[in-house]
């Protein structure tokens, strides 16, 4: 596959050219000040840069191409939840719409459950990872808990809150078939026990995120070099900051060697004011977009989202979605375009930052994709257009609208 555009972005710079993909792969970029129509653009290729002939030339000469979107942080999406069915099959429903999002590698999240409940989490996403994947790649899991404060809990079960146990988190690590498949680990660093486990995650290769925790701004400081590289969904489920006691997001907008992710921009979690002051302190080097989507719409129980407010009700055909003020809707649950808007997808996320905030290109991908590909180590494959990286690209036109998503080299309309 070739693809040529007057508009595809590398990580430092735009150029017009082409990129020919091979075996799921970027294998060559050439960059071209030429101007071309139908049939000089087959020539070139054929005769001037000497490619097989049976490439299929993809023409998208206004549009432009940007690297695919990483999600680091997604319990589930439309039509599959990880986090309530804890199944293979809600992972493989999320990696069929996801690309529709302009989401192309993600880490499939876990909440504050039981131990138990997360070991079958960590059995189900070792059977996608080490099989070959359709549609969005899972890259990995990230564990949000159960080492985290009940008191900053929000939507996680404050039952399974626990405090660090390094005898619980080498059975997760154990428990892993491919010891690459945990990436991420949420955890609250101002807990007993946090110490042994960061170590134990850093000397493994587990990024560490703070999040759900009442910490202290000199804990964090002292704790930050075990391993904690960032925060999990800034300014939500964390002591707030005071000017004699900077707590954790003092502490998230001060160190400036630590990466503050954010949910996505609704504007009901996260002010989008909010956002900004910390895209103006952070700078979009050190800001990480991801959706912190649940799949609301697989819940097995009834379930009240508090910033929505909405219950959300298992019903046989579907699932009723009841309305603080009393409306009540019965929403199909099996088909995709039923579920879609019941949460803000990445695409969308994206489009409101820009609609709110002072970003570029640039900033975008930097914050959706390539951040996100250095917080968990996998830059090396992911997160920007280069040669030997992933074919992991997006089209999209001059209004951010997502025209096509090509994932590992297939596309994904």
């Amino acid at each position: 596959m070739i693809i040529y555009s007057k508009n595809i972005y590398l990580e430092n710079k735009k150029i017009s050219g082409f990129l020919k993909i091979e075996d799921k792969k970027i294998i060559d970029i050439v960059e071209t000040t030429d101007e071309f129509t139908k049939d000089s653009l087959n020539n070139y290729v054929l005769n001037d840069l000497k490619w097989d002939k049976d490439n299929e030339i993809l023409d998208y000469s206004d549009f432009t191409i940007i690297p695919g979107f990483i999600d680091n942080h997604i319990h589930g999406w439309g039509t599959g939840s990880f986090w309530f069915e804890k199944s293979k099959k809600s992972i493989t429903e999320m990696q069929k719409n996801l690309p529709s999002e302009g989401v192309t590698s993600f880490l499939a999240t876990t909440g504050a459950d039981t131990i138990e409940e997360i070991l079958t989490q960590i059995d189900e996403a070792s059977l996608i990872y080490e099989a070959e994947q359709n549609g969005a790649e899972m890259v990995g899991l990230h564990l949000e808990g159960p080492f985290v404060s009940k008191e900053y809990k929000g939507m996680q079960k404050e039952e399974n809150c626990i405090l660090p146990n390094i005898e619980f988190m080498k059975s997760f690590y154990n428990r892993q078939t491919s010891k690459g498949l945990i990436k991420l680990m949420t955890m609250a660093p101002e807990l007993d026990g946090a110490k042994e486990v960061a170590e134990f995650c850093k000397d493994k290769g587990i990024q560490l995120s703070i999040g759900h925790t009442g910490s202290t701004f000199d804990k964090i400081k002292e704790m930050k070099d075990y391993g904690f590289g960032g925060f999990t969904h800034t300014f939500s489920g964390m002591r707030g900051m005071h000017h004699r006691e900077l707590g954790v997001v003092g502490a998230a907008l001060y160190f400036d060697d630590m990466y503050c992710e954010f949910a996505k921009q609704t504007g009901l979690t996260v002010k989008h004011e909010a956002f900004d002051i910390a895209l103006r302190v952070k700078t979009s080097d050190k800001i990480i977009l991801s959706t912190d989507c649940c799949g609301l719409a697989m819940t097995d129980k009834p379930w009240h989202h508090y910033v929505r407010k909405i219950t959300l009700i298992p019903q046989e055909n579907g699932v009723m979605i009841k309305h603080d003020d009393g409306r009540e809707e019965i929403l199909d649950n099996s088909k995709y375009e039923n579920v879609r808007d019941l949460e803000m997808s990445y695409i969308d996320s994206v489009k409101n930052v820009i609609k709110h905030s002072k970003v570029d290109i640039f900033d975008i991908m930097k914050m959706a994709s390539i951040n996100p590909a250095k917080y968990i180590n996998i830059y090396d494959k992911k997160g920007s257009i280069d040669i030997n990286k992933d074919a992991d690209l997006l089209v999209i036109d001059k209004e951010f609208n997502l025209i096509e998503t090509v994932v590992r080299g297939s596309i994904y309309n």
